[in-house]
This record gives C-alpha cells, sequence and structure tokens, in this order.
C-alpha cells in the first residue's frame, strides 16, 4: 500500500519547486533606500514614516520637499524642488561619493570632465502619497536631439519616479525630449541595477488614498513572509494587427512563464477583456489590455486579490488621472487590493511600456526585487512609466523549501498552492495526467483543500471523465472555496450535470448559483442554461419565465469557466 502525504507526491512526480536564481542580497534592505514625501501633505509624512519603521531606513535618509500637491507639476517645479534638491540631501548625506571622470573628445564635441557616482550607499527611492506623479510639457524646452526624433516623441513631459530614475547622471548633459534608452533592459544581473550604473530605481507608495498607498506597505510584508500564491489571470486580444501584436506576444509569453513556473494560468483568447461575470478568483497576477478604464471583473465591489498580488493593465493612459477609484486602471487595481502594478501617465506607444515578459520572468524565476523586475523590464527611461508599490518587495526571495517548512510550521493552508504548483510543474515537464490524479487521490490534505479538489476535478475533466470531475467539484464545494471559487465551480458542476444529463441535479446547481449570487453579472447567461433544463423537467411556469427575461425562445447554453 503506497503511503500518503508529501513522501507520495514526491515519489509519484519527483523534483522540486524553483523559484529562481539568488545572488546576496544587502543585509537590511532598508539601508538601501531614500524615502521622500511632500511636506505640504502630513499624510505623506506618516506614509514615510510608517515605511521607514517597517523596513528599517535610516532616519537620515527620509527627506521631506516643499512639493505641489497635485497630481502634476511642470518641468521647472521638478528640477528646482524635487530633482536639485533630493540631489543635494544624497550628497549631503554622503549616500553618494563622486569622482571626476574625463570624457574623450568627439568629432562634434571637445573632451571633458564630468562628476560621476563612483560609490553609493543606496538603490532605491521611495516616493509616498503626495508627491506628483507627472511631470508637464514645457513647450521653451529646446534640446539639439530634438530633430532626430520622430514627431510624436518630441515631448518632455514625463513621469516623476521615470526622469528620477536618471538622477545619478544629474552632472551629465541628459536630453529631456523623448524617451532615453535603458541601457539595463532584459538584464538578469540586479547588481547592474545601480546608481553607480547610472539607475535609480524609484516607485511609489501611493493611491487614490493615504490609506490605499499605506496599506500597500503591509500587503507587500504579507506576500513576502508568505510568498506569492494564487492564480494568475492573461488578457490577451488575439490580434493580428502588427501595430499591436508585440503587446499580445508579450502576456502571452508571461502566461506561459507562470504556467511553467506552475501557477494556474487562465488566457482569456477573446478581443475583448474578460467580462464581469468571469469568476476571477484568488488572484496573484493579472495582466491584461486594452480598455480606457477599469472593466469587467474590476468593476465589481470585491476583487480577491491575494496579499502581494501584481495587477497591470496594458493602456497608454493607464495612471492618468491616477488618484481615482473609477477611471483608468492604476487607481480602481489599487483601490481593489492589488499590491503592485505599474502604469503610463501619457502616450508611451507600445514599445515604450514594460516588456511583461522580462517582468513576470525577472519578478518569479529570477527572484528579483519589484523595483528591479519594474526597472529590468523597461527598454526606455525619462518616459512615461510611474511604478506603484514597496520597491524591495520580493515575493520569490525565499528559498521555496524553506518556505514550504514555514508554512507547515505554521499549518498554513498556503501549503494547497504550494502542493499544487509542485504538480503542474511536473504535468509541464511532461508527466502523464494519470500519475497527477493518482498523487491527488491518495493525497491526505486533497480531501481538505478546495483548491486541490478542484484541481482533481480539471484533471477528470481532461481525462474525458465527466462524471468524477462532477463529484470532485461536489466535494470542493463542501470545502473552504472563496466566493468566486464557489461561482466557478458552481458553473464547472452545472456543465458537467448536463452533459450527463443528470437534468435535476444541474438544474437545482445553477439555481444555487443564482441564489448564492443575487448580484451576479450575467444571470441571462445562466437563465440560458436553465431554460432547455427547465423544459425536460417540464417546470412550465419557469419556462414561461425564463422565456420573458430573455425574451426568445432561446436555446440551451453552456457556461465554460475554467
Amino acid at each position: 500500500m503506497i503511503k500518503s502525504g508529501m513522501k507520495l507526491l514526491l515519489f509519484l512526480l519527483g523534483g522540486t519547486l524553483w523559484f529562481g536564481a539568488r545572488s546576496a542580497r544587502a543585509a537590511n534592505p532598508g539601508d538601501e533606500v531614500v524615502v521622500v514625501y511632500n511636506t505640504h501633505v502630513p499624510e505623506s509624512k506618516a506614509i514615510a514614516e510608517y515605511y521607514a519603521l517597517k523596513r528599517l531606513v535610516p532616519t537620515n535618509q527620509i527627506f521631506g520637499f516643499d512639493l505641489p500637491t497635485g497630481e502634476d507639476m511642470t518641468r521647472g517645479e521638478y528640477e528646482s524642488l524635487l530633482q536639485l534638491p533630493l540631489a543635494k540631501a544624497i550628497k549631503s548625506n554622503k549616500l553618494w561619493h563622486f569622482e571626476t571622470e574625463v570624457v574623450p573628445a568627439t568629432n562634434r564635441e571637445p573632451a571633458r570632465v564630468i562628476w560621476k557616482i563612483d560609490e553609493s550607499k543606496i538603490r532605491y527611492a521611495v516616493l509616498c502619497y503626495g508627491v506628483p506623479v507627472r511631470i508637464g510639457e514645457d513647450p521653451t524646452y529646446q534640446d539639439e536631439n530634438t530633430a532626430k526624433l520622430r514627431p510624436e516623441m518630441r515631448r518632455n513631459g514625463a513621469a516623476v519616479d521615470s526622469e528620477l530614475a536618471f538622477l545619478p547622471l544629474i552632472n551629465e548633459k541628459v536630453p529631456l525630449n523623448g524617451p532615453i534608452r535603458n541601457p539595463w533592459y532584459a538584464t538578469t544581473n540586479e547588481s547592474v541595477l545601480h546608481p553607480t550604473h547610472g539607475v535609480l530605481l524609484v516607485a511609489r507608495l501611493d493611491g487614490p488614498t493615504a490609506e490605499i498607498a499605506h496599506g500597500l506597505i503591509d500587503k507587500a510584508l504579507q506576500g513576502e513572509a508568505d510568498g506569492l500564491w494564487g492564480r494568475t489571470y492573461f488578457d490577451l486580444r488575439n490580434t493580428t494587427d502588427p501595430a499591436y501584436k508585440l503587446g499580445d506576444e508579450w502576456i502571452r509569453n508571461a502566461s506561459e512563464v507562470c504556467r511553467h513556473l506552475g501557477f494556474e494560468a487562465i488566457v482569456d483568447e477573446n478581443p475583448g477583456t474578460f467580462p464581469a461575470s468571469f469568476p476571477m478568483s484568488q488572484i496573484a497576477i493579472y495582466i491584461g489590455w486594452y480598455d480606457a478604464n477599469a472593466s469587467g471583473p474590476f468593476t465589481r465591489p470585491t476583487v480577491e486579490f491575494v496579499p502581494g498580488a501584481f495587477a497591470y493593465h496594458l493602456h497608454s493612459y493607464s495612471a492618468h488621472p491616477f488618484r481615482s477609484t473609477t477611471q483608468a486602471w492604476v487607481g480602481p487595481l489599487l483601490a481593489k487590493g492589488a499590491t503592485i502594478t505599474m502604469g503610463c501617465v501619457d502616450e508611451p506607444y507600445l514599445a515604450g511600456t514594460p516588456d511583461l515578459t522580462i517582468f513576470t520572468a525577472r519578478l518569479i524565476y529570477n527572484g528579483m526585487s519589484f523595483g528591479e523586475a519594474a526597472y529590468a523590464c523597461q527598454s526606455v527611461l525619462s518616459w512615461q512609466t510611474t511604478v506603484v508599490g514597496d520597491p524591495l518587495y520580493r515575493p520569490f526571495g525565499k528559498d521555496p523549501e524553506v518556505l514550504k517548512d514555514e508554512l507547515i510550521g505554521r499549518n498554513s493552508k498556503l501549503l494547497d498552492w504550494y502542493y499544487l504548483r509542485l504538480l503542474n510543474v511536473n504535468l509541464v515537464a511532461g508527466k502523464p495526467i494519470a500519475e497527477a490524479v493518482a498523487v491527488l487521490e491518495q493525497f491526505d490534505k486533497t480531501k481538505n483543500s478546495a483548491v486541490l479538489t478542484e484541481k482533481l476535478g480539471d484533471l477528470y475533466s481532461a481525462q474525458g471523465k465527466p462524471a468524477s470531475a462532477a463529484h470532485a467539484y461536489q466535494e470542493a464545494l463542501k470545502l473552504d472555496a472563496s466566493p468566486q471559487q464557489r461561482v466557478r465551480l458552481l458553473l464547472a458542476l452545472g456543465e458537467k450535470l448536463t452533459s450527463l444529463s443528470q437534468d435535476a441535479e444541474a438544474y437545482q446547481t445553477f439555481q444555487q448559483l443564482l441564489r448564492e449570487n443575487p448580484d451576479f453579472p450575467d444571470k441571462h447567461a445562466i437563465y440560458r442554461c436553465l431554460l432547455p433544463l427547465a423544459r425536460k423537467l417540464n417546470k412550465k411556469a419557469d419556462v414561461q419565465t425564463y422565456q420573458a427575461t430573455l425574451g426568445t425562445n432561446a436555446p440551451g447554453a453552456t457556461y465554460n469557466a475554467h
């Protein structure tokens, strides 16, 4: 007789999780941070102090500046009130050390001497709620580089974060018109993302309200302590338009990164975004495009983001306006519970937005911090991207075996996700579905886990065993499923029971879904499932009700949420 438990799991599947390559980390990452707040916004200082307390940032690395209180600032205000004062504060606190460097002559310019950073105690800058987000266009600015740019790129407006990333080059002549190539784009070596190499990793603790901005700190710390677990969702457009195909490729590749690393990766191939009725549960990662404002499941009162979740919607103005809970995407995603995100404050054009394949791989596989992954994935800086969330947050920084032991010690339900990822890694590696089914059938934790029991149902379905799948979904519904997971299970169960001609049970299942979710956004889809069942069961009154509601003798339908 084969024993159940972890030994069985490893015996049948073998292997282990691998989150990524890890290099040496600073003993206290907070030592590598400067924190910036707006002295005109009391909440800004409070958030700065709380973050410094939680991340052990030295008090001489917290700086308050007299800044505008709106989302925008002029180019002049940026330079005089933020850029120069911050550089001066960093230097006066001996966080940067400069040395002279001779820049050789060229055909166009004579040799010159510049001051360059040769030592830096910091790598990150954290801007707190109340610090402006966007630098407005300055029509009076002229630069010799302008003529080389395409007309649409001849702009000097930028995201404050992206412009400030080049603060280490303040003594050099950096053109302001148009984007500037990020020399460390796609790097796998996080140590080069450093002021001595010309880049400061700038992110913000910000959002529609001070409370939301404050919450990003604790959620990042929880995600770091527990690891980032849950499901991943990817919303493609499935476009063949050459002008937009790159965006689809990024998102599709990001989904493959997550799938190969063991996550449940749900991919929507339809041109539109996920509908509001889609049961998006236990969200660890969401990446999609291309609505102007938050739509679909993200308009619902509650969104099931797990602590530490990354959410991103690719759109030219996804972060403008920034501090809104209903407009654009950055504000609404943060308001609904996302922990980290990115967005654009003005038109970047597709190639000037973050490379989502690179971001996902660096965050998960390479184990980089959020700040490192966010700057490794940007091909250009001094442009339109704002980075929101704790840049020190490193959700995949722990050795997975160490994390597993910690979760076992706490008897944490997050272990269910660990086992699910381990199972998925081996399925991707080519292990037979039959072996995975045998593991889950004999694994003690399965019968107490809605996550693992649902997976067992999905595997039965993949094997062409609808009766077994239906039974597994019924068992999962008796366990600790989240609200949106219950919706998905009921939809899947109703579809399986219908295919098995278990009409009465299917009818009861769809009715149960409506009873438990009176605000279900697409009741007509459920009515279209119920109508043919009501006819078969001779429920004449219900048939009349559904026909009247649908306005037609609608044919039956199935609703697939997997």
